[in-house]
């Protein structure tokens, strides 16, 4: 019973840790932000990898998801004859949830990690503290460029994947169930509202902060050697993956 005990505290006092290093990189960054001298080469290059980088992989999901999406729904709709429903299915949930968390989900695997991992190798070959020697801030010249990319380039992401997601559907409701075409893009767009798309935006936005913020952090305080550095890339995938489907239920909540 004791032991178990202390293995709960244990976990605990380990969940809390990481969790205030969360926003403690977080709170670094937005005061460090604003402060010269910026990098913007440097934040351009971040940029890029979140945002350029990343589209194939959110072309395929958000593609096959809004395929997959229309195939299931048209089958279901088609025993109450509301097959002509199929593109507002498609779009609403694309816009509202499915594009965004997706995609954060994606970019977390493929850039979160990567974040984890550049930022734990220097840690533990102690390129980090040769910057504090160089009086040169690890923050503002490794962690604001990366979260600030990622908060910028995932709501662009989300877009693309809104597109591509019911362009997806459309070719299942057309192409494979002969629907009517003009039926499906006017239904697509008759129940859309402005809020379902900023609110999906609003939603990526968030999910960048995520992913970044626990990307970094788990990187910046990386301890172990390369066993440390391959623990904080897992752990980075899995926490920020964890975090963006818990905040989604209550931005959610708030937004709708």
């Amino acid at each position: 019973m004791l032991r178990w005990l202390d293995g709960f505290g244990r976990a605990t006092i380990r969940a809390l840790e990481d969790l205030g290093r969360f926003f403690n990189i977080l709170a670094q960054s937005v005061l460090w932000t604003f402060r010269p001298p910026f990098d913007w080469a440097e934040w351009l290059r971040q940029m890029v990898r979140v945002g350029w980088d990343s589209i194939p992989v959110v072309f395929l999901t958000t593609m096959f998801t809004g395929m997959v999406l229309a195939l299931q729904t048209y089958r279901g709709f088609e025993r109450f004859h509301a097959e002509g429903f199929v593109g507002s299915v498609v779009a609403l949930s694309l816009t509202r949830e499915l594009a965004p968390v997706l995609t954060g989900l994606m970019v977390t695997g493929r850039v979160g990690s990567a974040m984890a991992a550049e930022l734990g190798t220097m840690r533990v070959t102690e390129q980090i503290d040769a910057l504090y020697a160089m009086a040169t801030e690890p923050v503002q010249y490794l962690v604001v460029p990366r979260v600030g990319a990622s908060l910028i380039m995932l709501p662009f992401l989300t877009l693309v994947g809104d597109a591509i997601g019911i362009v997806g559907g459309w070719l299942v409701a057309v192409g494979i169930f002969n629907a009517n075409s003009f039926l499906y893009w006017q239904r697509s767009f008759q129940y859309l509202e402005v809020n379902d798309v900023t609110s999906g935006l609003i939603k990526a936005a968030f999910f960048g902060l995520v992913l970044a913020g626990m990307g970094c952090s788990k990187g910046f305080y990386t301890s172990g050697g390369a066993e440390g550095v391959g623990r904080a890339t897992t752990s980075a995938v899995v926490m920020g993956s964890l975090g963006i489907l818990v905040s989604d239920f209550f931005l959610t909540k708030v937004l709708f």
